[in-house]
């Protein structure tokens, strides 16, 4: 089966002609698990980080040899594994870039493919789902009146995340985002009151217009120094999600702002970390949820979609440049009934 692997060892932030296709042993079923055909791949901003063994302690795959890691959708071929048959459908974080992928015992959860579509798990069901609803709902506890900002709000995280404020009582979402086309997505799909475009001239004064009676609630994805700028935009009592510092994933070194304490102190702000990690336990609650909102058409995804898996390397290099408009997603094989 074909793989894609690293050439080699990266010191800088991954291109597309950092990746090789290598042929390898079709896999054997492991004890209890299963081997899965990739359906749809998921690329994730974090990834780039995690090639060069900058993520949470994680160990870089090793060049000409292991799979790039992403999370996917696949088809059961085979099942050692209790409550899971050929044909199945699972979400696995570890899949990877490649055709088939072998899964242990507790790696996979098995999807209803009747409850959304499956290409879904990928984005707004996946891992970025779950840490927009994590947010949103567990950390600052969205209601009724609350005015929200978002950070990288085009993105599959900040996406869902305004539009699980909204669906929750959010009396106002506001979007940042880079350039028109992104700003267009997070206003025209995802149904945000407004979104700024930090790209362009005079784009902070145009945030503090956008927000006369302050933000309630803001959940930064990219640095703490657009942490600050939403705090300076906030009202006193302000609840910041920091789920991440996407500016900081293909840095040298640390990342070069800090957070304001006295800034944090004068707004008597409560900052909320988030760890997805910490919410795996409930992923099938939140599916089950969400499902509906998409079946309801409260629940948007917008997709950067590309077929075939020899696609991935190229789409991926849109992602770590921010060019991609939507979740970036590979369709590596057909769905089958």
């Amino acid at each position: 089966m074909k793989r894609y692997t690293l050439k080699a060892a990266l010191s800088a932030t991954p291109v597309a002609e950092d990746f090789v296709a290598i042929d390898v042993p079709y896999p054997d079923c492991p004890p209890g698990g299963i081997v899965v055909r990739t359906i749809y791949l998921s690329l994730d901003p974090y990834i780039g980080s995690r090639l060069r063994g900058r993520h949470m302690g994680e160990t870089p795959p090793a060049p000409m040899a292991d799979a790039i890691p992403g999370a996917i959708v696949g088809q059961v071929v085979e099942s050692r594994a209790p409550g899971i048959a050929e044909g199945d459908y699972v979400h696995a974080m570890e899949g990877g870039w490649q055709e088939y992928a072998a899964l242990p015992p507790g790696h996979f959860r098995k999807l209803d493919p009747a409850a959304a579509p499956l290409r879904a798990h990928i984005g707004v069901l996946g891992m970025p789902g779950l840490t927009a609803w994590a947010g949103i709902t567990q950390l600052a506890k969205v209601t009724a009146g609350d005015v929200v900002l978002v950070d990288a709000a085009a993105g599959a995280v900040g996406g869902t995340a305004g539009q699980i404020a909204r669906i929750k009582g959010a009396a106002k979402v506001v979007g940042i985002a880079g350039g028109p086309e992104k700003c267009r997505l997070v206003t025209d799909t995802y149904g945000f009151d407004a979104c700024i475009d930090y790209k362009a001239e005079g784009w902070q004064a145009a945030l503090k217009e956008a927000l006369p009676e302050g933000a309630s609630v803001f959940f930064e994805n990219v640095s703490a120094e657009m942490a600050m700028t939403a705090l300076s935009v906030s009202r006193t009592y302000v609840r910041g999600v920091l789920c991440g510092l996407a500016d900081a994933y293909q840095s040298a070194g640390p990342a070069p702002h800090a957070l304001n304490a006295g800034a944090v102190i004068g707004k008597r702000a409560q900052m909320l970390g988030l760890v997805v990690y910490d919410f795996y336990p409930r992923w099938d609650e939140y599916v089950t949820e969400a499902s509906g909102w998409i079946r309801d058409g409260k629940l948007a995804f917008a997709e950067d979609h590309a077929d075939g898996l020899d696609s991935t390397p190229a789409l991926f290099g849109k992602l770590m440049r921010g060019a991609n408009v939507g979740k970036p997603i590979i369709t590596v094989s057909e769905e089958q009934a």
